[in-house]
């Protein structure tokens, strides 16, 4: 079966989503098209990384993963075409790649663009497409593309390891307001140690365990657990954290200096103590 996601910030307020699909359906109409998300922040690529690498790993193998995030960061010269542990992976070549996938592709081809076409998110869209049925026609990943190919490369965001605390920040928010922090479960067994712990966010909040489930505590009390992709959420029980605490995703931003910029990182950071 020739199954495709699409991973994008086009949004769903305008044709590009559906045009895009269209697009698609032009090369193969058997392609059978799942949507992760069009509802990514532009220039976020902490959040992009944390959505599609948890949304790829749960797909079958040779699934097409088509991730229209950033294209136009800078002038396109080629776009990646990547296989990795049995997925393929198409994107724009802006170090998100390495983010997702937090190690470099195992196999990768840079896919030429016609200089006679307009660089937008529809030609794209449709280099990917191709590139895939050329794959379903029995083509390997380095007859597809130039695999000489030198990428850009940004590192995962991980977070801050001491002694005795861990650092992490808000990657996501999710539809019900609950904070999800770049720090899974076994990198905080792994600082733990054993140890008893505090999560502390906006200076005086503090969480002493970690739930099993929403249900857990009484309505309208905070707890962390950690969420079905092994991550350290922070939640309330039937109401809305991010909201409530005032907290904020991770910006790049943030690490301009000023006082300003510098109060806004207490609203996207979470520190655990231990003891």
């Amino acid at each position: 079966m020739a199954l495709i996601t699409l991973t994008s910030d086009i949004g769903r307020q305008d044709f590009l989503t559906g045009a895009v699909k269209g697009q698609l359906l032009q090369v193969n109409p058997e392609f059978k098209i799942v949507d992760i998300s069009h509802e990514l922040s532009p220039f976020n690529y902490p959040q992009a990384a944390y959505v599609c690498r948890n949304a790829i790993k749960n797909f079958p193998p040779k699934t097409f993963h088509i991730v229209l995030v950033n294209l136009f960061d800078k002038r396109p010269e080629h776009l990646l075409f990547i296989e990795h542990n049995d997925q393929y992976i198409g994107c724009a070549d802006n170090g998100l790649i390495t983010m997702i996938l937090e190690e470099t592709p195992q196999k990768m081809v840079a896919l030429s663009l016609d200089p006679s076409e307009q660089k937008n998110t529809l030609y794209c869209s449709k280099i990917f497409a191709k590139a895939y049925q050329n794959i379903l026609d029995g083509k390997t990943l380095e007859e597809c593309g130039d695999p000489e190919v030198s990428i850009e490369v940004k590192n995962p965001l991980r977070p801050l390891l001491r002694e005795k605390y861990m650092e992490g920040q808000i990657i996501f928010i999710d539809n019900f307001e609950n904070v999800i922090i770049n720090i899974t479960k076994e990198e905080f067994e792994e600082q733990r140690r054993g140890r008893s712990f505090k999560i502390v966010f906006k200076r005086d909040e503090i969480i002493e365990k970690i739930s099993e489930s929403y249900a857990d505590v009484h309505e309208s009390e905070k707890l962390a657990l950690f969420n079905s992709a092994n991550y350290l959420e922070i939640a309330i029980n039937k109401g809305n954290a991010a909201g409530l605490f005032g907290l904020e995703g991770y910006s790049e931003k943030v690490s301009v200096q000023t006082q300003y910029m510098q109060n806004r990182l207490l609203y996207q950071t979470v520190k655990i103590y231990f003891d």
